[in-house]
């Protein structure tokens, strides 16, 4: 399938999504979110897809919302603005939830949605030159894209309440001190570097990787006893699979595992 603003390939068991309107600063309009919602769904239904990497190609990871779109039509700009994060959110959604680990790579400049996209995502490595900027208030708007989710999660309520209400930039550096960046790594080797570890989660247990990314989101907001039940049922869904049980007796066996996604 062709792609208006992304090109999306999958092979060695990466589904590798690219933000490809360098031109126009990689922006957050409708046929994006709309876009990524369809490509979000192929990767949490495609079983070759074991890992997605999210990069960007230009001088930017994304510029944000397209302010040229927002202010077409005042009138039109609730309905618009309902619609469009309606795409955005189911993907934002399903990469959260799909069992394959999703890594983000992240240069030049990151806006509003493009933090939001980054912060979803399982691992955050970031060149040296990547800047993240919060820009809602700067536009007298607030987040979207669970951006207010994932980032009080990561770096904590404080953090993000600065972050948002007082329009901070942050540098590579600082996401990585806050907990937004998992790994800053020179720019010449973003690519490679993202690529590696994303191969690296796609040789694991998938299944298994999906139960943890749930707990890991259920565990902000659920009491103890109610984790405590779900990691055991987790539990004891993986024991059903494959990987887990050649992998338990691999490592009886003193030898390495290998995963095969089921």
């Amino acid at each position: 399938m062709t792609y208006e603003a992304f090109t999306f390939e999958v092979a060695d068991g990466i589904g590798h999504i690219t933000l490809d309107q360098p031109d126009r600063g990689n922006p957050f309009d409708g046929p994006f979110c709309a876009e990524l919602s369809l490509i979000a769904a192929e990767c949490d239904e495609n079983p070759e897809v074991r890992a997605v990497l999210i990069d960007a190609a230009g001088k930017y990871f994304s510029v944000g919302a397209d302010l040229r779109v927002l202010g077409r039509d005042r009138a039109d700009l609730p309905r618009f603005t309902k619609s469009a994060t309606t795409g955005l959110h189911s993907a934002i959604s399903r990469f959260s939830r799909m069992d394959a680990p999703v890594v983000a790579a992240v240069h030049g400049l990151a806006v509003g949605g493009g933090v939001s996209l980054a912060a979803a995502a399982d691992f955050c490595l970031a060149g040296g030159s990547a800047r993240f900027y919060a820009a809602y208030a700067g536009i007298g708007l607030s987040p979207d894209g669970g951006g207010t989710h994932a980032l009080t999660r990561l770096v904590g309520p404080r953090r993000a309440t600065e972050f948002y209400l007082r329009n901070q930039t942050w540098t590579a550096d600082e996401a990585a001190a806050r907990g937004l960046v998992s790994e800053v790594v020179d720019d010449a080797e973003l690519g490679k570097r993202a690529r590696e570890l994303a191969l690296e989660l796609a040789g694991g247990p998938t299944r298994a990787f999906g139960e943890m990314k749930n707990l890991l989101l259920a565990a902000v907001d659920q009491p103890l006893e109610a984790l405590l039940e779900a990691e055991a049922r987790a539990m004891g869904r993986v024991t059903r699979t494959e990987d887990s049980w050649n992998a338990i007796t691999a490592v009886s066996a003193k030898q390495r595992p290998t995963f095969e996604g089921h």
